[in-house]
């Protein structure tokens, strides 16, 4: 038998009906929102480019040694800094340790500037002549002023006058320093004129050569006139400049 509604009763299902479609979407929404968000994976951040490291600029093959014995000297060791900027030349300088101990501030701006530091002893004695003991504390005593000042130790070491023997040989290999003269003496310290300084310079040199110059130990002020001149007929013949190290 068939049960027909009334229209009262069509509306009463209807309604339950809706009351019930919306208790299950209700039910739904709550669900959603109490269930966790699902994680968001971070975008990996880009990664910041390498530093540019620039390239060591690469050692001249037709060089000089330009040296410079017995400073540092308050009045002209600058001077002679100031030219080797201007022409962008590098230097070795083989300091005394008692114009180190009273300057030690030129010392470590020749280090800063690029220039090599090296001993020539406490007071330019004769190594020849020293005792065994003497020898040892000249060169010592040097070697601390000069750490001080740039952080390592000279391996360089330049006898005075050139004085070598059989004996100053021994010794400085006792102390692990490697003795260093010269190849070209531009005798400036006879203070023969500006001209011939440049002249003994420029006319005997040849690739390898190691120039003696002095910016400490007197007036040097014929040196220091006669640099730009030397620097520029050496960099006209194409040679670079090196520093020594040992």
């Amino acid at each position: 038998m068939a049960v027909r509604l009334t229209r009262a009763g069509n509306r009463a299902v209807g309604l339950a009906m809706m009351m019930l479609v919306s208790a299950v979407i209700g039910t739904v929404v709550v669900a959603a929102a109490r269930s966790p968000a699902k994680p968001v994976t971070p975008t990996p951040a880009a990664e910041a480019p390498a530093a540019v490291v620039p390239s060591p600029k690469p050692l001249p093959t037709k060089y000089v040694v330009l040296t410079f014995d017995d400073g540092p000297d308050a009045e002209y060791t600058p001077k002679v800094l100031d030219v080797l900027a201007k022409y962008d030349a590098k230097a070795t300088f083989f300091e005394v340790g008692q114009n180190v101990r009273k300057h030690p501030e030129l010392t470590k701006r020749i280090h800063e500037a690029g220039h090599s530091v090296q001993n020539h002893t406490w007071d330019h004695g004769d190594l020849r002549k020293l005792t065994a003991a003497r020898f040892q504390q000249e060169v010592a005593s040097t070697d601390q002023v000069i750490r001080a000042q740039i952080g390592s130790t000279p391996g360089c070491l330049r006898p005075p006058y050139g004085g070598v023997s059989a004996t100053v040989r021994q010794r400085a290999r006792q102390l692990h320093k490697d003795l260093v003269v010269w190849t070209v003496d531009s005798r400036d310290w006879t203070k023969p004129g500006t001209a011939a300084i440049v002249q003994r310079v420029v006319k005997n040199v040849h690739s390898g050569s190691v120039i003696l110059m002095h910016d400490g130990g007197g007036n040097r002020a014929q040196t220091v006139a006669a640099l730009p001149a030397i620097l520029k007929a050496l960099t006209a013949q194409g040679y670079g400049f090196r520093t020594l190290t040992c």
